[in-house]
């Protein structure tokens, strides 16, 4: 067969579907412009190579051709090239009089757009039972979160809970306030989960951790062609993603002075423009904000608009640092540690020591820093208890006893027996050594502690 007559190569680039060629040695003979179109290789980049070595240079992902010379039957498999294509490839075998394979001929057809379409389809149909599933469960998810928090019995997040339920009920604007990692986003979820809204999206977005064109993206979306790198058929953003659901906005003290005036439309009208668009969006969501800042003076300095200030703290919600509640820090403490000793297959407890310095501790991170180091510890922890050893240096010390003697003479005097017990423990490391360098027989050092976690 003459590959290079020119009615044979006219008749093969009239085919929209590429066609790829190779002998029974697996040697490339011919492609047409549409493969070449297809893939974006030129025919004198494979015409000669081995399809073998195609494969290992990278530039295609495997060979259907290689396939059909080792099993002599036509199939068909998918390849992807280096422009991230998907390709169905469909190899034949073209077989002599004696049955051998002679050519295979390869038919290539684009299917990127077919597979991204049928993944939005199966996008979609997956949010369509995850809201109908959510429909059915919703009036025990309150409940459920509830559940999930340790301390949500306990008095100041008793009353957090129950301030947070009261205003589930309507659309009154809400703004979270309180340092970073104190549990923002959970009481948010928990107002969401016990609203109306509970079947439909609850979706975040944390405005001090974007850039503003990024952020102003991800909020109002964005038509084709609005930005450089934006994509071919635009993004809806969060809030028409959210429609009927609500919309979390954490860290609402970072966003930027121009992207304050779209939101003020929305919550003001209830509709947007998309970057880039010209066309109003209608929608329907209720937003909940967060931040660590102090919005107010923000607002005296200028940062911060009055007008959507004012909208936003119609309902102030403050959650109150760890360290302002330090009768939640244990029961968290062992919520997390059974926690993840069952995600990681450990059965640690805690030490009396490490638990006494810990409860003592101020938790500058709050929630999420304790989250955080119970974690590390069951993963790094050799024992089979949290000993103060294992501690990071900045959590074994007590606090300084205070200098204007106003605790009473004995609770000093306690502090610093408990300073240097602690001070030899993390020094000699078990309990035994520890007494011998104090002075102290074991029993009474063990003794000792065993009290003050009862105290």
């Amino acid at each position: 067969m003459d590959f290079d007559d020119p009615s044979f190569r006219e008749l093969l680039d009239a085919l929209h579907d590429g066609v790829y060629i190779t002998d029974a040695d697996g040697i490339t003979l011919k492609v047409n412009g549409a493969y070449e179109r297809l893939t974006g290789l030129r025919s004198e980049d494979v015409v000669g190579q081995h399809m073998q070595a195609l494969v290992e240079q990278g530039v295609i992902s495997q060979s259907v051709s290689l396939r059909v010379l080792k099993e002599g039957r036509a199939l068909s498999l998918m390849q992807s090239v280096s422009q991230g294509k998907r390709l169905l490839v469909s190899g034949t075998p073209i077989l002599d009089t004696a049955g051998r394979v002679r050519y295979v001929v390869s038919t290539v057809r684009d299917m990127t757009e077919l597979l991204r379409i049928k993944h939005e389809r199966d996008e979609l149909q997956q949010l369509k039972q995850l809201r109908n599933s959510t429909a059915k469960l919703h009036a025990s998810q309150r409940d459920d979160l509830l559940d999930a928090s340790p301390v949500a019995n306990l008095p100041a997040s008793g009353r957090l809970f129950a301030q947070a339920r009261q205003v589930a009920s309507s659309d009154v604007k809400v703004l979270l306030q309180g340092e970073t990692g104190v549990g923002k986003t959970l009481i948010a979820q928990y107002i969401h989960k016990s609203s109306p809204r509970a079947a439909q999206p609850f979706l975040a977005l944390n405005c001090g951790a974007l850039p503003e064109n990024l952020i102003e993206a991800e909020l109002f979306g964005y038509v084709a062609g609005a930005f450089t790198g934006a994509g071919s058929k635009g993004k809806r953003g969060l809030l028409e993603l959210a429609h009927h659901g609500t919309v979390f906005l954490d860290e609402i003290g970072d966003l930027p002075l121009a992207l304050q005036v779209k939101l003020l439309k929305v919550i003001e009208e209830s509709r947007f423009i998309p970057v880039g668009g010209l066309e109003l969006k209608e929608v329907d969501v209720r937003i909940i904000t967060a931040t660590h800042h102090d919005l107010r003076q923000m607002v005296a300095e200028g940062r911060f608009r009055a007008d959507l200030y004012y909208r936003l703290n119609v309902v102030p919600i403050h959650i109150p640092a760890l360290r302002e509640r330090p009768e939640e820090i244990q029961p968290l403490l062992d919520f997390y540690l059974a926690e993840f000793n069952a995600r990681y297959g450990r059965e640690l407890a805690w030490g009396l020591e490490a638990l006494d310095a810990l409860t003592d501790y101020a938790w500058p991170g709050n929630i999420r820093e304790l989250i955080n180091l119970v974690e590390r510890l069951v993963v790094t922890c050799t024992g089979e208890a949290v000993e103060l050893f294992d501690l990071p240096e900045e959590m074994r010390a007590l606090p300084a006893s205070p200098r204007d003697g106003s605790l009473p003479l004995r609770k000093q005097v306690e502090q610093l027996e408990r300073r240097l017990i602690r001070d030899a423990l993390v020094q000699h490391k078990t309990t035994r050594e520890a007494a011998r360098a104090l002075g102290l027989s074991q029993a009474t050092l063990v003794q000792k502690m065993k009290r003050w976690e009862q105290g």
